[in-house]
């Protein structure tokens, strides 16, 4: 066997090993059966301050998402409706006993609620259950946990757990006394520190080490990033909700562009499957390449503490060039995800970059109710806000022969996951990100070849001569690099 087929051999098992370590961590937790709760609050039927729409049912399905998604198993689901939450258990207090029936029946082990709950509520709510009681940040939390791969990502999960887990210390301990100190004239001053004192002290010191951790981390990638934007590269990232087929699209330019195996990112129908940033030179052989970034995925309801934590992941988005929104277009809550991702990525300061809609997974959408329509007023944000871009309505052929990739304007609607529609996206791409680019014609000297090799690099060359003065370039380039090297501009 030769060096290659080696070495080929050596990236499929690593791959596989990969794989199946990821399985068998899934599967390592799906011992635990999950009851769900949820209470449709009417008070809450707006995401509180930011003013969007949640569909309450669309809402319960994803926390069964999320259930599985953290290796659980969904044993029931019971939910009420309330004019406002419950101050002592978030649901009504005879609600509290049928609840404690209910999981005991469907042999429950954990209580999985839909919505932030106090310290206070955790506590009474496990005093009468029975349970450990779990809530959707908590259940987010500990994804998070268990998909987190690189240092980065599990000094960022660690932080935002502590942080979660500090005001909710109270009552997790059964033993919360005061340390006595030693009698007779040995004994102390005091009555000593209580236990959640000392708790508390020590979640603070490893949340100050973290802290610097993420410092140095955030050095590194601001280097990295220099790097990226110093090579004049154009930068083009996929936000979007989770498991909109991000990683998907990903591989799917990976493949086109013949790149092996093991560059490819993991690709799985989970919500969060992938935490981690990764970046990808893409380079078609047609001199127009571009990095493409993966990001982390959205879902309303994200825990403040965690998008703190990744606020430096998250930002890769504010220097990309052009983002690229992949949206789950087979789910019929897609425009609120959408919104959802607005609403993010405003809360980032990315909200005015130029964006393309790709319209995923349409081989499994239904498009029977798919006619043209105007956004409501009030989806469109009220009178008293500036209207959002009209990516409500869409006017996708409803005739059932269409043949999919369809491109209008900056919308595209394809099917990643048998790669429909991929090289007419990298078209779109291309035609955004190269905008500014003109024609220009450079005569280099021969001693000056470091600027010749840069150009033909990171420039489409047109023709190119040999000439006494030096290379005679015409090229399309972007205009920030005409003027770079505007001394070797003729004609």
């Amino acid at each position: 066997m030769g060096r290659e087929d080696q070495a080929g051999k050596i990236e499929r098992e690593e791959k596989a090993a990969e794989n199946m370590e990821w399985e068998n961590q899934t599967e390592a937790f799906r011992t635990e059966r999950a009851l769900l709760v949820g209470a449709d609050i009417k008070e809450n039927s707006r995401f509180a301050e930011k003013e969007l729409f949640i569909d309450f049912e669309r809402s319960m399905e994803e926390l069964g998402g999320l259930a599985e998604a953290c290796g659980m198993e969904v044993a029931g689901r019971m939910t009420q409706k309330l004019e406002g939450a419950n101050k002592t258990f978030y649901i009504g207090t005879g609600k509290v006993k049928e609840l404690k029936q209910f999981a005991e029946s469907c042999e429950a082990d954990v209580v999985v609620f839909d919505n932030t709950l106090s310290p206070s509520q955790i506590r009474n709510l496990g005093e009468e259950v029975g349970r450990p009681i779990l809530d959707r940040t908590a259940l987010i939390l500990d994804i998070f946990r268990k998909r987190a791969r690189t240092r980065e990502a599990k000094l960022q999960v660690e932080a935002a757990r502590l942080q979660y887990l500090l005001p909710r210390l109270v009552g997790m301990h059964q033993a919360l006394s005061r340390q006595g100190g030693t009698g007779g004239s040995m004994s102390s001053k005091g009555a000593g520190e209580k236990k959640l004192e000392l708790d508390k002290r020590k979640i603070q010191h490893r949340l100050h080490e973290l802290q610097k951790d993420l410092e140095d981390l955030e050095t590194d990638r601001a280097t990295q990033r220099k790097q990226r934007e110093d090579s004049r590269l154009p930068q083009v990232a996929l936000v979007g909700y989770t498991n909109s087929g991000k990683s998907t699209v990903m591989n799917r330019f990976l493949e086109l562009c013949g790149e092996s195996a093991e560059k490819q990112v993991l690709e799985k129908d989970l919500l969060f499957a992938t935490l981690d940033t990764s970046v990808r030179k893409i380079d078609m052989g047609d001199r127009r390449p571009f990095l493409l970034i993966d990001t982390v995925g959205f879902i309303h309801k994200l825990p403040h503490g965690l998008v703190q934590a990744f606020r430096s992941t998250l930002e890769e988005v504010k220097y990309a060039d052009l983002l690229v929104q992949v949206i789950d277009f087979s789910d019929e809550n897609y425009r609120q995800q959408m919104d959802v991702t607005g609403q993010t990525l405003r809360s980032l300061d990315a909200g005015d970059i130029p964006m393309i809609y790709v319209y995923n997974k349409c081989d499994r959408k239904v498009f029977s109710d798919c006619r043209d329509r105007e956004p409501s007023a009030e989806r469109q944000g009220g009178h008293d806000e500036p209207p959002r871009p009209d990516v409500w309505t869409y006017d996708f052929p409803v005739d059932g022969g269409t043949a999919l990739p369809w491109v209008k304007d900056d919308r595209i609607y394809l099917s990643a996951g048998n790669g429909t529609g991929i090289g007419e996206l990298a078209q779109l791409i291309k035609r955004q990100i190269y905008s500014d680019r003109e024609d220009a014609t450079f005569l280099i000297p021969y001693r000056d070849g470091k600027e010749a090799s840069y150009l033909m690099e990171n420039a489409t060359v047109l023709s190119q001569s040999y000439e006494e003065e030096g290379v005679r370039l015409k090229v399309s380039c972007h205009s920030r690099d005409v003027g770079k090297l505007s001394r070797y501009r003729v004609g």
